[in-house]
This record gives structure tokens, C-alpha cells and sequence, in this order.
């Protein structure tokens, strides 16, 4: 609910802003105007840079065959597309990634060539030679129309205060006033005009800001800023689950079943000071009935998040799963830290779901759970000489163990041929910490 609440209060870009109430009175349509203005003056010095350039390299192409001439101009949209992504940040926050290759040896040959074999290079020159020659005066013609002339009209009573002598004044260097309700009227026109040409202006650099993002966005860095952003999201989900499991299982603990336990005993004494009887037998009921719904409350909470995996960690939550299981379990688990809690969490009820699978499904004498952490992994492994033929299609639950396990950049890997044994390996991508109690 958070990111998506600051996303609600806070646009991401023009677009965004012009949908939502207020938005004449936000910074949104002179964060646009400064955009294409900025556009306009960086677009005339544009221009002059590349004529100069062309002059000189031409001059120059006379004596080495025009080499100059293609490089200087192949590379004159690098320094131009590294402004445009800065003043893109006027009215788009998303990031523009403008990242180029990396040259394979040092040395300004290296540069030069691999500058010149990459799309990108060509792409922003195409982007800087549209800028200089139709772009900026895009920016510059509605800068003028949705801004300088609806200010113009603004400005008529003072003009015709100041420089007419209260006599007359001239709007738009075309029409004159020679009125004060008429330079007040007008003036409330471009108050009106004002607001329009905010809609104008945003819309105009919102769409000039697309076309940028589309010349001069790596397409590389684009894809990796998304998969690297959804990496991130992906494990803010995974910890936000575990928080709330977390939430349910100390809530559980430490309200229902400690009214469970009281409501227990208050039975428990009733029925010892209750006389021989209808009473004394409903009560005995009672309490045995209180005492079975504290059984399975301890069960669930024990399968939500148990305790002993947050006091003392997965090694002995997992000698622990294995002591319940029905069928003997050998644990050989060597950890000389503790992972991150997700991924605690995640191992933990993998090997419970391992377990659960022995005991229905396997027809197993005995089980084994190793592992270990080696080489940035944390490894486990579950197995037993059950009959073997393990389906993750025939609803036991390995399916879901899988998606658990990709969540955390972890692998699964089954083993279950007919008649046996099965093996279930997953690992997951951790680097251990000191042990800690983390009940706090």
C-alpha cells in the first residue's frame, strides 16, 4: 500500500500530472514550459555546434579524405543526448538509461571504434540531427503560443500603465487598448489563454519527451533497469510474506493460545471442585474438548512459522520437523551461520513439505535431510527408500515447493525414479550471518 499511495501523491511524469486535480496550480506546467525552453536554447546552440563542426571538419577533410569529418559528426549526439536525458528529469522521474559499451581495451582507438560500431552512437546522432533541424522550434513555436502570448495579454493593464501613459497599449504588438475595462477583459483572456496553454504545453512535452525516450534510451539499459527493478519488488514481496506470517504466528502464540491454556485450566479447576454428576461430566468434556483445540492451535502455529526456527534457526527446525515425522529421519545439516530469514523460512518449509511427502506418499523405513553452505549456496537435500515415482502433477505439492523456491533465485531439482529412492534437492543463492536469536 505504500509505494502505491506515494505513487498516487506524487506524478511520475507530465502525463500522469495533467490527469489529476490541481494540476493548474502545481509546479507540472512551468516544470514543462522550462523543458521546452530549455529545449529551444539547447536546440540553436545544437544547430550552431554542428554547423561549426561541419565547417571545420570540412576544411579539414581536404587532406584526410573526410575521416574527420564522419567521426566528429558520428559522436556529436553522445554529448547531446547526455543533456536531453538530464532535462528529461524536468518532467519525466522515470530513469533514461543511456548507457554505452564498454571499450575491450583501453586507449582512445578502442573508444572511438566501438563508439562508432554500437547503435546507440548512430541513434543519438539521429536524435541530435532531428533536434537541431525540426525539434527546437517545435519548442520554441509553443512556448510562444501557450506561454508568451497568454502573458502578454496578462500583462496589458500594467503595460498600458506604464509605458502608454494610462492612454493606450498594444496587444500582441497588433491590436490596441484604449480602455482600462477593455485591458482588463483582455487580461482575463489570458489568464483563461494561461490555462489552456498549460494543457498545450505539458501535452507538447510529454509527447517531445517520448520521442526522446525512444531515440536516446538504451535499449539494453532499459531492460536491465526493469528486470533489476523486478528483482527488487519481487523480494519487498517476499520479505512483506514472511513479516506477516511472522505477525500471525506471534499473534496466535501470544493471544489466542494463551486464553486457550487459561481457558484450559479454568476448566481443569472447575471440574476438580464440581461434584459428581451431569456438571462434572460436561465440564470433563469441556475440558478435553479445550485441550484438543489447544493441541491443533500449537500445530497451526507451528506450521505458519515456528518458533524454533526464529530462536535458534534452521538447523534445529529441522531436527525438530524431523523428530515429529512418523517415519525416522537421519539430519546431517551443518551450518556455521544463518541465512537471510527469507530464505530461512523458505528452506525450512521445503524440507517440512519433503517430510509431509515421505510419510503419505513414500512408503518409506527411513529418511535422510543433509546440507550445507558452500560457494555462496546454502544446499539441501532430502532422502528416502520409499517406492519412488514422485509426480509434481499428482498434487503433492512440489509444484508450489518450485515457485517457492524461484522466488528467491533458488533451484529444485527431483529425483524419483519407480521403485525408488527419491532425492530432493534445492539450493538457494545466501550468504550467512553470525547466529543470532532473532525473537526480538
Amino acid at each position: 500500500m505504500g509505494p502505491l499511495t506515494v505513487m498516487h501523491m506524487h506524478p511520475r511524469n507530465v502525463w500522469q500530472a495533467m490527469s489529476r486535480p490541481g494540476f493548474l496550480l502545481s509546479a507540472w506546467p512551468w516544470r514543462a514550459a522550462a523543458y521546452l525552453l530549455t529545449g529551444a536554447v539547447t536546440g540553436v546552440a545544437t544547430l550552431v555546434g554542428i554547423v561549426t563542426v561541419a565547417a571545420v571538419c570540412g576544411a579539414l577533410a581536404i587532406v584526410l579524405v573526410g575521416l574527420p569529418l564522419l567521426v566528429m559528426v558520428a559522436l556529436s549526439g553522445i554529448p547531446v543526448a547526455w543533456v536531453e536525458r538530464r532535462r528529461l528529469r524536468l518532467i519525466d522521474h522515470n530513469p533514461v538509461s543511456g548507457r554505452h559499451q564498454v571499450p575491450t581495451a583501453p586507449g582512445l582507438w578502442a573508444w572511438l571504434t566501438t563508439r562508432l560500431r554500437e547503435q546507440g552512437t548512430w541513434r543519438e546522432l539521429g536524435y541530435t540531427l532531428l533536434f537541431a533541424g525540426l525539434l527546437w522550434p517545435v519548442d520554441a513555436l509553443a512556448i510562444t503560443v501557450a506561454l508568451f502570448f497568454p502573458l502578454s495579454m496578462v500583462a496589458t493593464p500594467l503595460l498600458m500603465a506604464t509605458v502608454g501613459d494610462g492612454h493606450e497599449a498594444k496587444v500582441l504588438k497588433q491590436w490596441t487598448v484604449t480602455t482600462w475595462p477593455t485591458a482588463l477583459g483582455v487580461a482575463v483572456l489570458g489568464l483563461l489563454l494561461m490555462g489552456l496553454g498549460a494543457y498545450v504545453l505539458c501535452a507538447t512535452a510529454g509527447a517531445r519527451a517520448g520521442l526522446a525516450r525512444l531515440l536516446i534510451a538504451s535499449r539494453e539499459g532499459e531492460l536491465g533497469a526493469k528486470v533489476v527493478e523486478l528483482a527488487r519488488s519481487r523480494a519487498r514481496l517476499v520479505n512483506v510474506f514472511e513479516a506477516e506470517r511472522r505477525r500471525i504466528e506471534r499473534d496466535l502464540h501470544d493471544g489466542a493460545q494463551q486464553r486457550l491454556v487459561a481457558l484450559t485450566m479454568a476448566l481443569g479447576l472447575a471440574r476438580l471442585d464440581a461434584p459428581p454428576g451431569p456438571l462434572a461430566d460436561q465440564l470433563t468434556r469441556a475440558h478435553e474438548e479445550a485441550g484438543k483445540a489447544l493441541a491443533e492451535l500449537r500445530e497451526l502455529i507451528q506450521g505458519i512459522y515456528p518458533k524454533v526456527l526464529t530462536d535458534y534457526g534452521l538447523q534445529a527446525a529441522v531436527a525438530d520437523a524431523a523428530d515429529r515425522c512418523v517415519v525416522p529421519v537421519d539430519v546431517d545439516l551443518k551450518l556455521p551461520g544463518r541465512p537471510t530469514e527469507a530464505v530461512e523460512s523458505a528452506a525450512y518449509f521445503v524440507v517440512c513439505e519433503a517430510l509431509a511427502n515421505v510419510a503419505k506418499h513414500s512408503g518409506a523405513d527411513h529418511a535422510q535431510v543433509s546440507g550445507g553452505h558452500r560457494d555462496g549456496r546454502l544446499f539441501l537435500e532430502v532422502r528416502d527408500d520409499g517406492c519412488g515415482g514422485a509426480d509434481p502433477s499428482a498434487g503433492s505439492g512440489l509444484t508450489g515447493l518450485a515457485d517457492r523456491v524461484s522466488v528467491l533465485d533458488g533451484r529444485l531439482a527431483l529425483t524419483s525414479p519407480p521403485g525408488g529412492p527419491t532425492l530432493l534437492r534445492v539450493e538457494f543463492p545466501c550468504e550467512l550471518t553470525e547466529a543470532a536469536d532473532r525473537s526480538a
